[in-house]
């Protein structure tokens, strides 16, 4: 059965399982280098949930989509992910030990490894997308996703919580919406639109299934700040209280961020109607990101 296929029927849990076996497998193949940078780059993907391969997967199964090419732009959205976390750990950005609960690429290696391991993560998912494989839509999926990541997408929620850091006031609400919905949000928006894209179909409902997963997504992220185990969670936790940084949680309270969180989950899964049940993985996927531990 196809990648893109496998998922129809089975319920998030066991869909998002088998999607991490589907990516990790087909990473091992195309990641198949015995040097430490190889070596590097394939742990800097590992242990993570693959939410966003999921998506790219799920979306590609809702429009029929071949699994091959589904699983290169799975693949690509966890490189560039993954590419963001291990730049992000580095001493001069979060300055972090702990990533998914094991040491950091620049712990385990060094910095200049941990550097270099992120810069060949994000050519990567690059050449994924390239590959011929991936059809008549590739090219539109190459300018997304650099737009999704670059100034005008990820790159540019990290710099303005790095600036956020060291403003003379704390963010508002609104700037707090917007950085996260660079930062975190604009991943989730092409790989939940990924299918579509590479269908050549309508990403209206997609896309805004996925605006409010992103943000339900950071509103839960600052929620396990604050009640969150570090050892289920996988990375410091309270590092944001601790820093004096604005959130969600700290704007919102805690109690009106999980309301948020809930609502936000509820848009999700209604701008799925136009899937009927179809899409019933995506909206227990909407459900588990507001509910994680991790």
């Amino acid at each position: 059965m196809s990648a893109a296929a496998d998922t129809q029927t089975r319920p998030f849990a066991e869909a998002l399982k088998n999607a991490q076996a589907q990516i990790t497998a087909h990473m091992e193949l195309r990641l198949a280098g015995s040097d430490e940078l190889h070596a590097a780059m394939r742990y800097a993907i590992t242990g993570g949930k693959m939410l966003r391969g999921f998506l790219v997967l799920e979306s590609a199964r809702l429009h029929g989509v071949a699994a091959e090419a589904a699983l290169d732009a799975a693949l690509a959205i966890e490189c560039i992910h993954a590419y963001s976390l291990v730049h992000d750990d580095l001493p001069c950005m979060d300055d972090d030990d702990l990533r998914r609960g094991q040491p950091t690429v620049h712990k385990k290696w060094d910095e200049a490894m941990a550097v270099l391991a992120g810069d060949s993560l994000q050519t990567f998912a690059f050449e994924l997308l390239a590959d011929p494989k991936v059809g008549p839509h590739a090219l539109e999926l190459i300018r997304s996703l650099a737009q999704s990541s670059g100034k005008d997408g990820m790159v540019s929620g990290q710099m303005l919580d790095i600036a956020a850091e060291s403003a003379a006031a704390p963010l508002t609400l609104e700037q707090i919406t917007k950085l996260q919905g660079r930062k975190t949000g604009c991943l989730i928006e092409w790989s939940a639109t990924a299918g579509a894209v590479l269908a050549g179909g309508n990403l209206a409902p997609l896309r805004q299934y996925a605006r409010a997963l992103g943000l339900a997504f950071q509103i839960a992220d600052d929620i396990l700040d604050v009640e969150g185990d570090a050892a289920k969670v996988g990375k410091a936790v309270r590092k944001d209280a601790d820093a004096g940084k604005a959130t969600f949680v700290s704007l919102l309270g805690l109690a009106e961020a999980k309301a948020r969180a809930q609502s936000l989950c509820e848009d999700a899964c209604a701008a799925l109607s136009p899937y009927g049940e179809d899409a019933a993985t995506l909206k227990e996927a909407a459900r588990f990101v507001i509910a994680r531990d991790s």
